[in-house]
């Protein structure tokens, strides 16, 4: 038996054990979830999604074959073996194709997920919800058929496809977050949970694909969460009761919640103990780091005298010149813009990170706040709540830390100490 399905076997049994899932591509954040890795030894989902990383080379630029390459060269630095990481694949399907035909949009998903399987990726998502070429929604069955001929293409390219765990449904918001504000969060019902498994069991029948079958572990279903720019659903578990009692009905499988971001701790131990085993994040580690940024930032305007990186200066006028990440999504006064485009939980200037001139900046202020210590008052004042003779000094260990303030308490909520 894998460690996953041990303790999804413990999760069903009842007790409050899961795993959290970091979805993010941002180099510094992920340097924070190894080195809290390597520092715990934890069990440890990292995850890329199919806008992220793709053939095309997403919106990262890398292709699942360059990301693995990328993230074993940060493991070996931060001393993690790869044992310990479970490399996932989120919303495998059509859905970066998906104005264009259906069966061209499929041919497309299905070498994304080969490449994905090729490279070592052992957690697969397969989605292929969304509507392809102007046809109309597909119906429960349609995305069930065209699931399955995804996990027949991983089943055939997978390097031992013995280690691959499968996570199917898609009753979350589209890959990169909501586009407006949500008004309202409704549970999954048991009827479509119910729906969603007797469709893709019969799919995964008719194509000879029941070996594959035993090897899903979860249903990505909605608990009642999620966040907007400037609003948070909380889990409320009355609501998700029925849902919970349901997947008792079904041998192995749990739930996998996406858009658990911001949700309190109490919140996240409740999902867990409603079989919600998996708990997505994405937005609040990223959100985390920018906030470590801003602070660093802040610091280096007291103790740098000149030559500064002007690090949020320069963001804000590469978002004002590629407007492309965040205009369609934020409204309201020039006000309301003003702040979303950096304080939105949904985070979209975590798509900046990357640009050629705001990467030099941020470069520019690690460069001038250096390796040695900095003023343990000033770093106080900045990074306020930490105790005295316990403050980091440095500022790659500032950031480490803040970003796993995210990281540790998902952990925690998961039933880690």
């Amino acid at each position: 038996m894998s460690l996953v399905h041990d303790l999804i076997a413990r999760n069903r049994a009842g007790e409050p054990i899961g795993l959290p899932c970091f979805c993010t591509a941002n180099e510094h954040v992920l340097r924070a979830v190894l080195t809290f890795a390597a520092t715990t030894g934890y069990p440890t989902v990292i995850e890329a999604t199919c806008n992220q990383v793709n053939q095309d080379g997403g919106y990262t630029g890398m292709t699942p074959e360059a990301f693995m390459s990328w993230l074993t060269g940060m493991a070996d630095e931060a001393g993690v073996p790869m044992q310990q990481l479970i490399l996932g694949g989120d919303h495998l399907g059509p859905n970066p194709w998906r104005t264009e035909p259906l069966e061209q949009a499929m041919d497309k998903a299905r070498t994304l997920v080969r490449l994905y399987v090729e490279a070592g990726f052992t957690k697969i998502h397969l989605d292929a919800s969304m509507a392809c070429g102007g046809e109309p929604n597909p119906t429960f069955a349609q995305i069930a058929e065209r699931a399955a001929d995804l996990c027949a293409v991983a089943e055939a390219h997978a390097p031992d496809p013995d280690k691959l765990i499968y996570i199917i449904g898609t009753e979350v918001p589209i890959p990169g977050g909501e586009t407006e504000e949500p008004d309202a969060l409704d549970v999954t019902s048991v009827a479509r949970f119910r729906d969603t498994i007797h469709t893709h069991r019969a799919a995964w029948s008719a194509r000879g694909l029941d070996t594959a079958w035993s090897r899903i572990v979860s249903v990505v279903t909605q608990p009642g969460v999620d966040f907007g720019h400037t609003s948070i659903y909380p889990f409320v578990p009355e609501k998700a009761q029925p849902l919970a009692d349901a997947i008792q009905a079904e041998s192995g499988l749990t739930f996998e919640a996406h858009s658990t971001d911001y949700q309190s701790d109490r919140a996240l131990a409740d999902l867990v103990g409603h079989h919600f085993f998996f708990l997505k994040v994405g937005p609040e580690l990223t959100f985390r780091f920018r906030e470590a940024v801003w602070a660093l930032a802040a610091i280096e305007a007291e103790i740098v005298p000149s030559a500064r990186s002007r690090i949020r200066e320069v963001l804000a006028r590469q978002m004002q010149k590629n407007p492309a990440h965040w205009q369609p999504y934020y409204g309201g006064s020039e006000d309301d813009v003003r702040i979303l485009k950096t304080y939105s939980f949904s985070d979209r200037i975590r798509y900046y990170w990357t640009d050629p001139e705001v990467a030099a900046a941020l470069e520019s202020l690690l460069g001038n706040l250096g390796e040695s210590a900095l003023p343990e008052t000033v770093v106080s004042q900045h990074f306020m709540g930490l105790d005295f003779g316990d403050v980091p000094t440095t500022a790659a260990d500032l950031v480490n830390l803040h970003v796993q303030r995210c990281v540790g308490r998902y952990f925690k909520a998961s039933g880690y100490a």
